[in-house]
């Protein structure tokens, strides 16, 4: 099998048209593949987020991150970029699912797309890939650790976002969450609440919670992170878009 890929910043149309920064990595093989957006953590558009965007490449999914914080500090550091967003309460949902729309469509437009696209979150970014499934048109969502679907930010939290749990009848598309048990955004008591939605509704979806493990457990660079839960985990998002967005 031809492995080699080729990565590179690029612009792409984002909410409302405007031209966004965002990291694009691809198979050089023929296709075709299935394709994932990856929104990445509140702390920004980092190298650690760019090195999970490579790895869908690798593993033969083209893949796009777009740069969320694009507007608030265009070629800022990702740390100075995402205290910008945050001093703004963080990404406004509307926005946020343009900017995956506009990801989404770049996808499907490739000459070696399968057309199935796929989100997939960390953090904020687990929220938002849960947003962008229960208002755009996608095939397979991944929600890991995303806090307020369910509950509201702790008082003093920049962040000025709410619980989007009701816009669960929405969801169009199969959902992976995978979340840690000692994580407190979300807690398990939340996660409960969202698999009950999610049962209500007759929805599709698969979620697994790692003991010993809190919160940003995926995060190689930081002290949170849990080697099992991780590897663990990228097995489960492997079977769950081998399932959904295979060709």
């Amino acid at each position: 099998m031809y492995d080699a890929i080729m990565a590179e910043t690029i612009n792409i149309p984002g909410h409302d048209g405007e031209l966004i920064e965002a990291y694009y990595a691809r198979p050089l093989g023929p296709g075709p593949f299935g394709s994932v957006v990856v929104i990445h953590h509140m702390p920004g558009y980092d190298p650690q987020t760019k090195e999970i965007t490579r790895t869908f490449a690798v593993n033969g999914y083209n893949a796009i991150c777009p740069n969320l914080y694009t507007r608030e500090a265009p070629g800022a550091s990702p740390d100075d970029a995402a205290a910008a967003a945050r001093a703004q309460g963080g990404v406004p949902d509307e926005r946020l699912v343009g900017d995956v729309g506009g990801a989404a469509k770049f996808l499907r437009a490739l000459e070696n797309s399968n057309g199935k696209v796929g989100t997939i979150g960390y953090c904020s970014g687990g929220r938002q890939s849960f947003l962008a499934a229960v208002s755009l048109p996608i095939d397979a969502a991944v929600d890991c650790y995303g806090a307020f679907v369910v509950g509201n930010p702790p008082e003093g939290m920049p962040l000025k976002v709410g619980p989007i749990v009701d816009k669960t009848p929405s969801l169009a598309c199969p959902l992976l969450g995978l979340f840690g048990a000692d994580d407190s955004h979300p807690s398990p008591e939340q996660v409960g609440e969202l698999e009950q939605a999610l049962k209500a509704a007759g929805k599709t979806y698969e979620f697994h919670t790692y003991e010993g493990a809190g919160h940003a457990f995926f995060s190689v660079n930081r002290p949170s992170y849990r080697v099992e839960a991780a590897n663990d985990g990228w097995q489960r998002i492997w079977d769950f878009y081998g399932q959904y967005l295979s060709a």
